[in-house]
């Protein structure tokens, strides 16, 4: 599996040691998948990589331009237009959450990489041992795993990634589920978590679940088959606090005027939240849909307020 650890960075002159841990474009299309055209018009037309240039005119990526190309390949992947992904990055950035060096995390997805390639489950289960006992849940998740999870996903075309990817998706709903399960029986919020149908995966639900939750509050993730129909039926016997809908991908306008019919029938705070939900206010506005946001912390602080706002009401 290529990582950025395992390539020899590249240099402008052996006088210029600022100029190290640079990667030439033939490297950057091999690692992330994106051929050089394309990484061209990146830059070009739409301005969202800079690289830097040597004496010659040849272009050279720095490690955060490579996370960048992963990053715009995420938001193409949730249907959203290039032309909309500058923006979108952006916003990334003015979040600026600290976080370790990425190549940090780079070295833990190596070994966990390797682990995967080899099927071999039980060096899987402890390297995940190590990893949750080091970081918050939310870089565990966010800034390692599912990055790597999304690659293998990326890739599963190639011969063995998708049995990587099915190992990999296995192992963490099943660690992800066993800690929801662990959540106190009694909380003052009890929150339905709810896929938006075919817009995200099953483990990005769960972990958006888990992220939600703490003591005060039971995340309660419905399967990502759930009938949207059928949710107020579960609504009634529930009787939860709040209903959060969630969705990793572009909403369709069909998706759109189902949630607005949907959420009149539920008869409990109907909110929305997911890497695409700020596409989607322009289109649920003038409706009781509330977008949270997508990062975690953002979410649970949006949510309980709305929630106040709602009781005062």
């Amino acid at each position: 599996m290529p990582v950025i650890t395992e390539l020899e960075p590249v240099a402008l002159s052996a006088d210029c040691p600022e100029s190290q841990g640079l990667y030439p474009i033939r490297e950057v299309a091999r690692l992330t998948g994106i051929n050089p055209v394309t990484l061209r018009a990146w830059e070009r037309r739409y301005g969202l990589i800079q690289p830097i240039r040597t004496i010659s005119g040849h272009r050279l990526y720095s490690v955060t331009d490579i996370e960048t190309v992963r990053r715009v390949m995420g938001w193409l992947e949730r249907g959203v237009a290039i032309s909309k992904v500058a923006q979108l990055l952006a916003n990334d950035s003015a979040h600026n959450r600290p976080q370790p060096a990425a190549t940090e995390h780079s070295e833990w997805q190596s070994r966990v990489g390797a682990a995967l390639s080899t099927f071999n489950e039980p060096e899987l289960d402890r390297l995940y041992g190590q990893i949750y006992s080091g970081y918050p849940a939310e870089t565990v998740f966010h800034d390692i795993f599912l990055p790597l999870y999304q690659q293998l996903f990326r890739s599963r075309d190639e011969f063995g990634r998708t049995s990587e990817w099915l190992l990999l998706d296995g192992f963490l709903r099943t660690r992800v589920q066993h800690r929801l399960q662990m959540q106190a029986a009694q909380a003052s919020q009890c929150v339905l978590m709810v896929a938006v149908p075919e817009l995200c995966h099953e483990l990005e639900l769960l972990v958006a679940g888990l992220l939600l939750s703490r003591h005060d509050r039971v995340v309660r993730v419905l399967p990502t088959a759930q009938p949207l129909d059928e949710l107020v039926l579960i609504c009634e016997k529930v009787r939860p606090t709040a209903v959060v809908l969630f969705a990793q991908r572009t909403l369709a306008a069909a998706h759109h005027r189902r949630l607005v019919r949907l959420v009149p029938t539920l008869n409990c705070p109907t909110f929305l939240a997911g890497q695409t939900q700020s596409m989607a206010q322009e289109a649920l506005k003038g409706t009781s849909i509330v977008c949270l946001g997508r990062e975690a912390l953002e979410v649970s602080q949006r949510l309980d307020a709305e929630l106040l706002g709602h009781r005062d009401s």
